[in-house]
């Protein structure tokens, strides 16, 4: 069994903990989480941005709340998954998600890692727009590239050299709305591909939680504050392959990641 973990050693990752009487406390909680990305937010989870402290004590309550004391993960009665605001679907409105508009904070990339994230993110935009059959339109907005900060774009990208994740992102009510993409991300990342990465976090830009969260993955609990899409699916683009995850490969849509995006947008 493992215990509820915050991860901020990599993109990937599930820290065991033969401990599983106790849930962690809001210390824990919080000391796990603090990152030096120089955003200003903590991570969770991976690659899910807490931006106040406030935000963060909600999240650990709502960990606490559905936390199983007997098996050390959490439970829930819903069954691929839409993250939750306040009782709602957090997604864009339907003008909204067909103007995501981003650029990419050329000055802090190297030409080769530049042209290779454009690549990338060509394919994973692309891959997500497919699957929602029109539903939601991503722009590179290349002109603003060069003056890429806040508020140039609907989301920015920008580089950072952490070795904490290989990128986080946002979801759509987050309020600071960018992706960073860390160094090692442009190294060997066998079986993964930069652009396998970019289309996991593109999956949580549109609202998608971690798939591993549900109960059937049986560990990395996060929380239950999601809604079903489309029922498990262990070889997901939002699941972590170490949590249980089946696919061994790069991270690529399925078929039930397709099926939950299009019901969504």
């Amino acid at each position: 069994m493992l215990r509820y973990s915050i991860v901020i050693t990599a993109l990937f990752g599930c820290v065991p903990d033969s401990h599983v009487d106790e849930p962690l406390t809001l210390d824990e909680f919080v000391s796990q989480a603090t990152t030096d990305d120089g955003s200003g937010v903590w991570v969770v989870n991976g690659d899910e941005p807490i931006e106040t402290m406030d935000a963060m004590v909600d999240t650990y309550w709502r960990y606490r709340r559905t936390y199983d004391r007997a098996h050390g993960i959490g439970t829930t009665e819903q069954e691929s998954i839409v993250n939750r605001v306040n009782g709602q679907d957090d997604v864009y409105s339907a003008s909204q998600a067909q103007n995501l508009t981003y650029c990419i904070n050329k000055s802090s990339f190297s030409s080769s890692e530049y042209n290779a994230l454009v690549t990338a993110m060509n394919s994973a935009t692309g891959a997500w727009e497919s699957a929602a059959g029109g539903g939601v339109n991503f722009i590179h907005d290349v002109a603003a590239d060069s003056s890429c900060r806040k508020n140039a774009a609907f989301f920015t990208i920008k580089r950072v050299c952490t070795g904490q994740y290989l990128a986080r992102a946002f979801f759509p009510s987050s309020r600071q709305k960018e992706i960073l993409v860390d160094c090692s991300s442009f190294s060997n990342i066998s079986p993964w591909t930069l652009a396998g990465v970019m289309r996991h976090e593109l999956g949580h830009t549109i609202g998608l939680r971690h798939e591993h969260t549900r109960p059937e993955s049986g560990t990395c609990f996060e929380d239950n504050n999601w809604r079903a899409l489309t029922s498990y699916d262990a070889a997901s683009v939002m699941h972590y392959p170490q949590c249980n995850g089946s696919n061994n490969g790069d991270l690529n849509l399925t078929a039930a990641d397709k099926a939950g995006v299009a019901a969504l947008y």
